[in-house]
């Protein structure tokens, strides 16, 4: 049995890497040099949310599933069915619908999504153009 004090900090660990990812994935395209990048972990949320969502459920994430098991080899029985509802209930204490979150992130996945893919698409649009 893993120790505690190991498990307490995976457990804090997946939750700020989760937020930071989060916040990452909604906001990184706001700052011109992490358009890419952004653009890079949208698209593998997106494959693991849809892809190995054909799987394990539509929404599916390795990070949520491995610090799920985490919780449970502390002893938490977590009801929400969505992490980003957790997240939410976890940081702030308010307990908003379960749909209502899912479907907030799905909006708000999506919206982040296109922007960062019109950011892409138009600097390689630019740069053929100025390559003519």
């Amino acid at each position: 049995m893993m120790n505690k004090l190991i498990l307490h900090f995976i457990d804090y660990f997946f939750i700020v890497f989760h937020i930071v990812l989060i916040l990452f994935n909604v906001f990184g395209w706001i700052v011109p040099r992490w358009r890419f990048t952004n653009l890079i972990t949208l698209s593998l949320t997106a494959l693991s949310w849809f892809v190995l969502g054909i799987w394990y459920g539509f929404g599916y994430c390795p990070f949520t599933d491995w610090h799920w098991k985490t919780r449970r080899l502390l002893g938490y029985s977590d009801e929400s069915n969505s992490y980003i509802h957790f997240l939410i209930l976890q940081t702030t204490g308010i307990n908003f619908s379960e749909d209502l979150v899912d479907v907030s992130t799905v909006l708000v996945f999506f919206t982040a999504f296109i922007i960062s893919l019109y950011f892409a698409l138009r600097k390689r649009i630019l740069s053929r153009k100025s390559k003519n």
